[in-house]
C-alpha cells in the first residue's frame, strides 16, 4: 500500500488464494478501504468451487501488467506465494505431462497409507524435494513422484536447469525479512485477530455454498482446521494452536523459497517502520 499511493501504483496479488470470493478472513484479503485506495488485481476472480494455478496465475498476470504499464502506472507485485514469483521471473516450468494410471495409483497409496509414505519415498529418489515439501502436501508429493517415475530424473534436477534461464531480468525484487520471534508473534497475533474477526462464521458459509469448495481452495492454510470447528471434531481452542503452529511453520518455507531465488534482495524489517531503499519498478 505505501508503495502504490507513493509511486502512483496499482497492486497485482500473487497470492494463491485472495483470488477466491468469500475467502476474506483466513485469506488476509485487503479490505474494501484499501482496495478503494489502491487498485487491486486478482482478488475475488474465482468462486471457490473453481480452481486456479500457476499457469492460471502467470497467464492474467502477464495481461494486468500489460494493461496497468499501458495507462502509465507503477506495476507492484505484492504476495507470498514463491511459485508464482518463480514462474514471474523464470517462466512456467511444465514438466512431463501427467500419466493419469501413475497419479492414480500414488494417490491411492497415499490416501490408504498416509502421505508421509509418498514423502518416505520422495526422499530415497529425490531427497531435495523431500526437505522443500511438506509431509502432508500429497498432491506435490504425487507430482514429484511422478516427474521421477516417468523421466528417471529427479523433480529438484529438472527445476535447477529451468532456474538457470531467467526470464523476470527486468523486475527489482525484494523480500521482507522481520525477526524470527517478532515474525511468530505478529502470526499468533493474525490468527488471534482472523477469530476474532468471524472465521468461523466464514467458513459455515462456504460450506453451506450451492457447491464444495475445489482441491485448490481447501488449501488455504487453516480452513480445514476451521472446518472441523464447524462441524464439531475439535474445539476452537485446538484449532487455533494448530493453525499458528501451522502457519509459522510455512513462513519458515516460505523464508526458504525467497532465500534460494537468485535475484532477490533481502529488507530487513521490525516493526511497522517501512524500510528506507526500496524504489519503484519493484516485486515486492
Amino acid at each position: 500500500m505505501y508503495l502504490a499511493e507513493r509511486y502512483q501504483g496499482e497492486i497485482i496479488s500473487m497470492d494463491s488464494m485472495t483470488v477466491y470470493r468469500g475467502m476474506d478472513i483466513g485469506t488476509a484479503k485487503p479490505s474494501s478501504e484499501q482496495r478503494r485506495r489502491v487498485v487491486h488485481h486478482l482478488v475475488d476472480e474465482l468462486d471457490p468451487w473453481e480452481s486456479a494455478n500457476v499457469a492460471w496465475w502467470l497467464e492474467r498476470a502477464i495481461a494486468c501488467s500489460r494493461d496497468i504499464d499501458r495507462r502509465g502506472k507503477q506495476i507492484i507485485f505484492v504476495g507470498g506465494t514463491p511459485l508464482y514469483l518463480k514462474a514471474l521471473l523464470f517462466g512456467l516450468f511444465e514438466g512431463p505431462p501427467a500419466d493419469r494410471q501413475i497419479r492414480d495409483r500414488l494417490e491411492r497409496l497415499g490416501l490408504q497409507e498416509g502421505p508421509e509414505v509418498l514423502h518416505r519415498r520422495l526422499q530415497t529418489v529425490d531427497p531435495v524435494s523431500a526437505r522443500r515439501l511438506h509431509p502432508n502436501d500429497m498432491r506435490r508429493l504425487v507430482r514429484a513422484l511422478e516427474v521421477w517415475e516417468l523421466t528417471g530424473k529427479p523433480l529438484s534436477e529438472w527445476q535447477r536447469e529451468w532456474q538457470r534461464s531467467p526470464k523476470g531480468a527486468f523486475l527489482r525484487c525484494w523480500w521482507l525479512d522481520r525477526p524470527r520471534d517478532e515474525l511468530d508473534r505478529r502470526i499468533n497475533a493474525r490468527v488471534d485477530q482472523m477469530i476474532r474477526s468471524g472465521w468461523v462464521d466464514e467458513v459455515r458459509r462456504l460450506l453451506e455454498l450451492p457447491q464444495p469448495m475445489s482441491r485448490e481452495a481447501r488449501q488455504a492454510l487453516g480452513y480445514a482446521e476451521m472446518r472441523d470447528v464447524v462441524e464439531g471434531r475439535i474445539r476452537l481452542e485446538i484449532a487455533r494452536e494448530l493453525i499458528q503452529r501451522r502457519s509459522r511453520q510455512f513462513a519458515r518455507r516460505q523464508l526458504t523459497w525467497f532465500r534460494s531465488l537468485p535475484g532477490l534482495l533481502r529488507v530487513p524489517i521490525q516493526g511497522d517502520d517501512w524500510p528506507e531503499g526500496i524504489i519503484p519498478g519493484a516485486t515486492i
